[in-house]
Parts: C-alpha cells; structure tokens; sequence
C-alpha cells in the first residue's frame, strides 16, 4: 500500500509540474512581473496538495513534498524555496500531531539548502538540484533515524522514502529541462524566422524598387523570377514576362551570345558579363548590360543563375555623342589645315586678277572670277571655323524676322521650282539671343535642303510657336521623298548625306551653331510623305 501512496503523490506531482508548462507553451503570454514570487506560491500549493495526499506510519505522516522544495531551491533560489517550504510545513502541521520532528527537520534541511546555494550559484540548474538531492538525503539520514529515532528499526522504510523523493526530483527536473530546452529551441527558431523575414523583407524591398532587371533562372533555363522592374523598364506585366520564353524578348542577334554565355556559366561556374538588347512592349530596342552570377548548392552544382540587367541606353547615347564630337574635331582640324593651304594660293591668284583688272579695266569676265574667288574665301572661312572656336558676338534678335529675310531670299529660286513658302507665326514676338548670321545660315541650310527634296514644287511649311519650357519651336515640313527612319540618326554626321553632289558638312555645321545656343535640332520624316525639323532654341524676355 505504501508503494502505491508513493506512485499516487509521484504522479500527482508530475501533472502539477506540466500542467504550467504546457499553458505556457500553448500561450504567448507576456512574462509576468515578479516571477520568482508566483512561481514559489504556486510550488507551495504543490507541496500543500502533496502533504494532503500523504499516508501515516506509526503516528508518523510521510509524502514527497521535500522534491518540490528542492527543485525550487535549485530553479529560483532561496527566496523562493523559503516560500515554497513554509506552505509545505503549514500544511504538514495541519495534518499530522506531530510537530516536532517536522519543525526540527523542516529548520535543519533549509539551514543546509541555504548554505549549499551560496557554494553552487554558479553552477547549472541540474548539477545544483542534484547537489541538493544529495544533500537532503544526507541530511535526513543523520536527522530522522539517527537523531530524531524516528522508525529506527525499519531501514527498508526510511530507503523506499527517499527514493521516491529522488525520483520525484528526477521526474521534475527532466520535465522541466525538457521544457527549458524545447522552449530555447522554438525561440530560436522564431528568432531566425523573424530574422530570415527581415533579411527577405530587405532584399525583396531592393529588388522591388531598383531600376536595374533582376531575373533567377533555373538548371533547365527557365526563369523563376522576374523582379518587378520588368514592368516599368519593358512594359510587361510580370505575369506575362513568366508565360515568355526568355528568348523571345530578347533581339535575334542577340540570342546565340546570351545562350553562349549561359552555356560556359554552367560549364566554368564563373560569373560573366554579357550585353544584349531586349524588347520593350511597344516594340523598340534597349540596350542591357548584364552579370550573370551562378548560385551554388551543397553538392558545389549550380542550383541558379542570378542575372542584373541595366539599361545602358543612355550610356551608348553619351558614347555616340563622344564619338560625335571626336569626328568634328578631327573634321575640323583637317578642314582648317585644308583652307589655310587654299588660302595662300588663293590669295595670290586674287591679287593678279584684280591686278589685271586694274591695268586693262574690269570687263565682265574679270569681275566673275573675283566673284567666284570671294565665294572660295567664303567657303575657306566656313572651313575654318570648323577648326577653332569663333568669338561670335551675341545680339538680341527676331526670329520672324531672321525667318522672313531667309525666305525673300531664296524666294525668286522657290519660285523657278515651283514651290511656295508657308509662315505660320503663333505669336508676334519670339526673341532670342544669338549671333544673327549664324542663325541665317542654319534656315538657309534647312530651307534649301527642303527645296532640292522636291524638284517637282510643292509647300514648305513654317511654323513658329512658344514651348511649354520658355522656348521657341521651329518647325520645317516639306513634301518631298522622305528619308527612311533607320537613316535619321545619322543624319548631322561628319561627310554623311543622302544628296549625290552633298559634302555632308551643312547639316554637320547646322547642329554645331544649334547646340552654341543652347538649342535642339531632332527629325521625323516618312518615305513620300515628307520630312519635319524641328529646331528649338530658348527665348528672352
């Protein structure tokens, strides 16, 4: 019967163990202040429930309350266990007569406890309970039968009493480093959790808002993830880029380089740049510069390929302009080198001519040579200027009027072409800042580059109005055979024309005095159709 007293108060004190452990794992409860106190009392109600389920021998209660205590002692110190024991001992003096030996008892075990817990209080919880374990049993040796004479002539007893106690002790503290240990884990693992989500949510925000196109393909070249980026550089949902072979928004010349490059990626395990041009949804062309970055795995394979497209338009733009520039400045340099070596002959020949003149009198033929000869020092000083920067002096000027004196110039040659001129003024003032002459020179270059478009007649319309930035648009729209759109960006280019007897020096020259005055010069043009320039310089109040 005694046996099974025991396995009663064993058992009782397990569940009254778990029980909280159990809430406390299924309940995200914030800590309670003052932690220590709640958990001593409820440990006093423990041991009380324990006294209350003790069994009596000869006139003698006997329970395991004493595993509490010491579990107490070792989890909380002290304090605590001072708690715990005096609800323990209350409880044991109600139920039993005999109050000495407990008092006794019950002053000895905790003077022992609180001299051990100054020795152990660094050590850990389990070695600590162990220690009072061992102490308690000694203690309770010397004390009870030897002491006390309390059932001395019953060892087996007093044996069977303490292994209970030791394994209630031991079933305690296994249930609560248990929970110790399974609560460490999950608060781990919600705190790597908690981190992984940070980490995500930091490179989800950077992918989500950069400008440069992040895609992961896979092993078997399928894309996995296409960032949103896609969608404001190249027009397409992402939704719809994922239903897309890769390849097929990419620009047929393109297609065997990108694949190559995959190819020696998965063959090297290397990163590597390579530039192709994408489709945008509307259909144009844009120029990426990629780094593809292989993605291991555990086994050292290439799991996936992480590919950082960038849009290099602006880039090749800002490079044709280098260039641009370094062909003017070459052109320049050969064209002033070309005048100043027509110039000295030129002068001599000058010289004679007029000298002739002189001395036989000017004649008809005399005077056409010094006309043509003015027309080469003329040219010579275009050339020149090419070569070196002109001090130009800059004055306020109309452009209606620079318009209108174009016009009336070449007006008796429109008129032998059978074309006609159309001004369309939207306004009566659009003044700017330029040198006069060079700004005639840019209409006369535009206006008969319209004229020798139709050697049939036809309209060449003018139109000047006011920008929304505080600059003056010129339009010229002529009806002659248009240009193909693939040649447009060409046209201004040093020596390129799409006349048989041009020089491919007057637009070149065009767009020089253009961009002077801070302005712009674009085209648009369609075969049969015609062209339009559109030149916009910026105006004065």
């Amino acid at each position: 019967m005694i046996i099974i007293d025991y396995i009663i108060n064993l058992s009782m004190l397990s569940l009254m163990v778990s029980t909280p452990l159990v809430i406390r794992s299924y309940l995200n409860l914030k800590p309670l202040k003052q932690l220590r106190f709640w958990v001593s009392l409820y440990a006093g109600i423990v041991s009380s429930l324990l006294v209350s389920l003790s069994f009596q021998d000869q006139g003698y209660s006997y329970d395991i309350r004493y595993a509490v205590i010491i579990l107490v002692f070792a989890y909380l110190g002290p304090g605590a266990g001072m708690i715990a024991s005096t609800f323990a001992l209350t409880a044991r003096l109600i139920v039993s007569d005999n109050w000495f030996p407990a008092i006794v008892g019950w002053l000895v075990v905790m003077a022992v406890f609180i001299v051990i817990h100054k020795f152990t209080i660094h050590f850990r919880p389990v070695r600590r309970y162990m220690i009072f374990l061992c102490s308690y049993i000694v203690t309770y040796i010397i004390t009870v039968p030897i002491v006390l004479n309390i059932i001395k002539d019953n060892p087996l007893f007093h044996l069977q009493y303490l292994m209970f106690v030791s394994i209630g002790v031991l079933i305690g503290g296994l249930l609560i480093e248990s929970y110790e240990k399974l609560y460490r884990i999950i608060k781990e693992r919600k705190r790597m959790e908690q981190t992984l989500e940070e980490s995500e949510s930091k490179y989800r925000l950077i992918a989500e808002n950069t400008s440069d196109l992040i895609m992961v393909m896979d092993k078997e070249h399928a894309i996995s993830y296409f960032s949103p980026s896609h969608e404001v550089v190249l027009g397409y949902k992402v939704a719809e880029l994922e239903k897309i072979e890769i390849c097929k928004v990419i620009h047929p010349d393109d297609v065997g380089k990108f694949r190559e490059t995959i190819t020696k990626i998965m063959k090297n395990k290397k990163s590597l740049p390579v530039e192709f041009r994408f489709e945008h949804q509307n259909g144009k062309w844009i120029d990426f510069e990629s780094r593809c970055m292989p993605v291991m795995n555990d086994g050292k394979s290439i799991e996936h390929i992480v590919i950082i497209s960038r849009d290099i338009s602006e880039r090749k733009k800002s490079e044709e302009i280098l260039l641009q520039s370094e062909k003017l400045s070459i052109v320049g340099e050969l064209a002033a080198g070309v005048a100043h070596e027509i110039r000295n002959p030129l002068t001599t020949i000058k010289g004679f001519v007029q000298l002739y003149g002189k001395d036989n009198g000017s004649n008809e033929i005399n005077n056409l040579l010094l006309s043509e000869l003015e027309r080469i020092e003329i040219i010579t000083s275009e050339m020149l200027s090419l070569g070196k920067p002109q001090a130009i002096q800059l004055n306020r000027a109309n452009l209606c009027d620079l318009i209108d004196h174009i016009v009336e110039f070449l007006s008796p040659q429109a008129n032998m072409k059978n074309i006609q001129f159309s001004r369309s003024y939207l306004g009566a003032d659009f003044f700017i800042t330029c040198e006069k002459n060079q700004i005639k020179q840019v209409f006369l270059n535009i206006f008969k580059n319209a004229m020798e478009a139709m050697p049939k007649g036809g309209h060449i319309d003018i139109k000047l109005q006011k920008g929304i930035d505080g600059e003056c648009i010129i339009s010229v729209q002529d009806e002659g055979f248009g240009i193909p759109e693939e040649l447009l960006p060409r046209l201004g280019e040093p020596f390129y024309t799409l006349k048989e007897k041009g020089t491919g020096l007057g637009l070149m020259i065009c767009h020089k005095i253009i961009k002077q005055h801070n302005g712009t010069i674009s085209y648009h043009s369609k075969l049969n159709i015609g062209t339009l320039v559109e030149i916009k310089l910026p105006l004065i109040n």
